[in-house]
């Protein structure tokens, strides 16, 4: 909003104070970022920017993390780079396998997450539902509750069933965590819903199967994508849940990361966290898309 010119001088000196406040809290919260990814660059195994770095000398810069992001743990690393090679970073190397894993099991919870979270809030969406007020708080709770508590409860309750050590198990567990930002998402979606669509496509012999997928589902979907996301990004980057029900040898790349700090330091780690910042960039330039895309459909000028 720009300043009106018939603002008093203590307006003027408010407007450019807050404007300026906001910069040094946006500066506080990526600062960690904006160190982290010149650091992946860095060609010693150092945390710390060396002076060929802070003087721009490309000596000090190098690619060696990122390689041995694909080396880390291979049987040959230094062999010819051919289809062998490639073939044996499929199969061995940990950084590889780690993302194997963080992509089948937050894909696997995404889904569940996202079906089971859009039921509960078309439900929830509905005014004569009893005790909507009491069912949210339940549902919406592992957004709330700390994290260890829910990772100890299911630990102790997955071992009583079997699910500890099992990709199942990790799925479903994800998928608890990242139910709540889909009921959030698509309930907030369903707040503008003209729900007299729906009464006109029953007066038109529509079927409520058909009402869902050919009414209510194209209106609602961007806030279904947007929860999606959400609870993908929230299973890709969980590590307490995993610590607690995964096995030893169901890696996840934040366990991979958490694994390298306690027994090796090594810059790599460095590199894993600028590729998951770029993606979570992505995300959420996505999320803003379709929560654009939705405020035009819904007849809302987008801010």
């Amino acid at each position: 909003m720009a300043l009106p010119i018939y603002a008093s001088p203590l307006e003027r000196v408010w407007y450019y104070t807050f404007r300026v406040l906001c910069a040094l809290v946006l500066l506080f919260l990526i600062a960690p970022i904006l160190i982290i990814i010149p650091l992946s660059f860095n060609a010693e195994p150092y945390f710390t920017f060396t002076k060929e770095m802070l003087h721009f000398d490309p000596v000090g810069y190098s690619m060696r993390w990122y390689d041995t992001l694909l080396t880390f743990g291979m049987q040959d690393p230094g062999g010819e780079r051919g289809w062998a090679w490639w073939g044996d970073v499929w199969e061995n190397a940990k950084w590889i396998n780690a993302a194997k894993n963080s992509i089948i099991i937050g894909f696997f919870s995404t889904v569940v997450a996202t079906v089971l979270g859009t039921v509960a809030a078309l439900g929830l969406s509905r005014p004569e539902m009893p005790y909507r007020r009491a069912i949210m708080a339940v549902l919406i709770s592992p957004m709330i509750v700390p994290i260890i508590i829910t990772a100890t409860g299911l630990f102790f309750f997955y071992s009583k069933t079997g699910l500890a050590g099992t990709y199942a198990g990790i799925v479903l567990a994800h998928a608890t965590l990242g139910i709540p930002f889909v009921i959030i998402t698509v309930t907030a979606t369903m707040v503008g819903f003209d729900h007299s669509l729906t009464r006109a496509a029953a007066n038109l012999g529509a079927n409520p199967t058909t009402t869902f997928f050919k009414v209510i589902m194209p209106l609602i979907l961007p806030g279904v994508i947007s929860g999606a996301l959400f609870a993908f990004v929230t299973s890709f980057d969980e590590v307490v849940v995993v610590l607690f029900v995964a096995g030893p040898d169901q890696q996840t790349i934040p366990r991979q990361m958490w694994n390298g700090i306690r027994e090796q330091i090594s810059p790599a780690i460095l590199a894993v966290a600028t590729i998951l910042v770029v993606i979570s960039i992505a995300l959420l330039a996505t999320v803003e898309l379709l929560r654009r895309r939705s405020e035009r459909l819904r007849g809302i000028t987008p801010q």
